[in-house]
């Protein structure tokens, strides 16, 4: 089997327990656009790998989680060498969570997300 695609973009868990987690990101010319800045989409992975760290970490034994929709508002450029997502699950219902995620570069708030996600059961 291939390597998924959050350890071939390079994110690391930190922490995911009881609603919340936290995720890291080295950066690397990899994550960088035509321009020489970290690409939105690296932010925006983050902020979502997170978010479904988080829900994961409150859903019972044979479920799983998927995004469903994302919003997500960047507020500077990523610079620095990592990113940092926290993210915490604001209402987990029986088939949908409501989720957010903070994205950080240093002290540096640099992007807010807002996330639903759907809880499905895994079939064997």
């Amino acid at each position: 089997m291939s390597a998924r695609f959050a350890d071939v973009v390079g994110v690391r868990v930190d922490e995911a327990a009881e609603g919340r987690s936290v995720l890291r990101l080295s950066l690397a010319p990899l994550h960088l656009n035509v321009h020489g800045i970290v690409h939105g989409g690296v932010p925006f992975t983050l902020a979502d790998t997170a978010m479904g760290a988080a829900v994961h970490s409150r859903l019972a034994p044979g479920q799983a989680c998927v995004t469903v929709e994302i919003k997500i508002s960047f507020f500077k450029p990523a610079q620095g060498d990592e990113l940092v997502a926290v993210a915490r699950v604001v209402h987990l219902g029986r088939t949908l969570a409501h989720v957010e995620a903070d994205v950080h570069a240093g002290e540096r708030l640099i992007a807010r997300a807002t996330g639903t996600f759907a809880v499905i059961d895994r079939k064997p």
